[in-house]
């Protein structure tokens, strides 16, 4: 278990669950075919000022994940990548900078899940409202299409930063998408309905056929009507969280 003395804003008992819903999350992404090797990040913010957070380790398989993996580090604090646990350079460059500059993004899951990274691909990625679960998301995905290679650089969390500010949905140009969410069960629902999202505009699109996109005013009704079913996500993660001990609940650990 790593050190929790800078996690002032969490009682111990919320800071176990906070790790085991984190580690589950990294189990079911697996589980949905949405993980990559052992690259990719997820992390949630300890802290109130987001700057101390939660972070998977370097190059450690999602499939493989326990609560007790995961790292404790306070984005301030540079000098942990010249330790010997230090995290993935990209994991910190973009996952340390959302958190400091952006408080309100408690939770921050990072994946190249296939139907998304597919869009982000596009010269045009932006998710067109043609359905309920695409209008889900209107008005609420940021776009950075400064592409720069393998984003493990201060700049490039600059950038996503800004493209991420006021935005709960960051599609990332030729590279994959990031979700936030004010806890790990929204924040996967967010990834669970981006995907399929994403799915149903990309095969919508490959049939050639001109698509009937919903006018700004229905879509934006639409996105305002999915509020008072969010708390969908709660039930389904509980619900997905019962599969996971059913096969390995060593996750909880």
């Amino acid at each position: 278990m790593n050190d929790l003395s800078t996690a002032k804003d969490l009682e111990p008992s919320e800071l176990t669950a906070l790790r085991q819903d984190l580690a589950a999350a990294f189990r079911l992404c697996h589980a949905f075919g949405w993980s990559e090797s052992v690259g990719n990040h997820f992390s949630a913010a300890v802290s109130e000022d987001g700057k101390s957070f939660l972070l998977n380790p370097r190059w450690q398989h999602f499939a493989t994940i326990k609560a007790s993996d995961l790292l404790l580090l306070n984005a301030d604090d540079d000098s942990v990548m010249d330790g010997p646990n230090a995290p993935d350079p990209s994991a910190w460059a973009v996952h340390g900078a959302l958190h400091q500059e952006l408080p309100e993004a408690r939770v921050i899951l990072h994946c190249h899940s296939p139907y998304a990274t597919a869009l982000a691909c596009l010269k045009d990625p932006t998710m067109l409202p043609i359905d309920n679960n695409t209008a889900r998301f209107f008005g609420r995905i940021g776009y950075d299409l400064e592409f720069g290679g393998i984003s493990d650089t201060a700049e490039e969390g600059e950038h996503l930063v800004k493209a991420m500010r006021g935005n709960s949905v960051l599609v990332m140009g030729n590279h994959g998408v990031s979700v936030t969410g004010p806890t790990v069960a929204a924040a996967f629902e967010d990834l669970y309905f981006f995907e399929k999202a994403a799915q149903t505009q990309i095969l919508a699109m490959s049939t050639g056929q001109p698509l009937a996109l919903l006018n700004d005013n229905v879509a934006q009704n639409t996105s305002e009507g999915w509020k008072p079913y969010y708390g969908m996500g709660e039930n389904h993660f509980a619900y997905l969280k019962t599969t996971l001990d059913k096969d390995d609940p060593s996750w909880r650990d």
